[in-house]
């Protein structure tokens, strides 16, 4: 897939990994990046086209997708992490979660999936999508696996059309969700060089850090080893 002269949408566009997306799409020569937000006034990035876009609202998806019109790229990156647990005294948050990560994420790739033959979606998942950590991030967990999945089925469903459906796997980059955790982590610049190298190599996925390539080597061997020791697992 080749950014240079393509025209591209970036979910979650105002910080963090969505924010380095749309800078990295512009130096790479993409003619147009709408750059998505719930907020137009969040979005700082000279060059891009400031879009609305809630993505937990179908009517705001709507709008979105007949002001945008055809699309090359669809980079859906935009999440939300609550830290709620599964066994906490409510699920709202877990809700949350699903609504943004898996259900908004299938509603934006509906929306412009028709637009996308022979173009490409970027999901970014997470290490979390293969195991589980914390009480706090179980929710979040789930909610990840979910959009991994989402991101196999689809892809599978728009081979026909010749739509490449990229994920993008990483454990740990210097964004306001990891903010909190002290433990050394990739610029965001970092993890999107290697995501749009690979898109445009036209890989399936991207693993970007060594937490989760070692996560990942370890679904096929006995859980009970690496749940013994999990931060062993992940940096050894």
């Amino acid at each position: 897939m080749q950014i240079n002269g393509s025209k591209v949408l970036v979910t979650g566009a105002n910080r963090g990994l969505g924010k380095a997306f749309a800078q990295e799409l512009l130096a790479r020569g993409a003619t147009a990046v709408y750059a998505g937000a719930r907020r137009l006034e969040s979005i700082d990035i000279p060059g891009v086209i400031p879009l609305q876009l809630d993505i937990t609202d179908a009517a705001s998806i709507e709008a979105a997708a007949a002001e945008v019109g055809e699309l090359d790229i669809l980079i859906n990156n935009a999440g939300i992490s609550t830290e709620a647990p599964l066994l906490g005294p409510s699920v709202d948050n877990i809700r949350r979660e699903f609504e943004t990560n898996f259900w908004g994420t299938l509603n934006v790739t509906r929306a412009f999936a028709p637009r996308l033959a022979g173009g490409a979606i970027l999901n970014v998942i997470s290490a979390l999508s293969w195991y589980a950590f914390a009480p706090s991030s179980n929710g979040y967990a789930a909610s990840k696996a979910a959009e991994w999945s989402l991101t196999n089925g689809v892809r599978l469903e728009l081979a026909d059309q010749k739509t490449q459906v990229t994920a993008l796997a990483l454990a740990i980059a210097d964004t306001d969700m990891m903010a909190g955790v002290d433990i050394p982590k990739l610029p965001p610049r970092e993890v999107v060089v290697q995501a749009l190298d690979g898109l445009e190599a036209g890989r399936l996925e991207v693993v970007a850090d060594k937490p989760t390539a070692n996560v990942k080597a370890s679904l096929s061997a006995d859980p009970a080893d690496f749940y013994a020791d999990i931060p062993a697992a992940l940096f050894s």
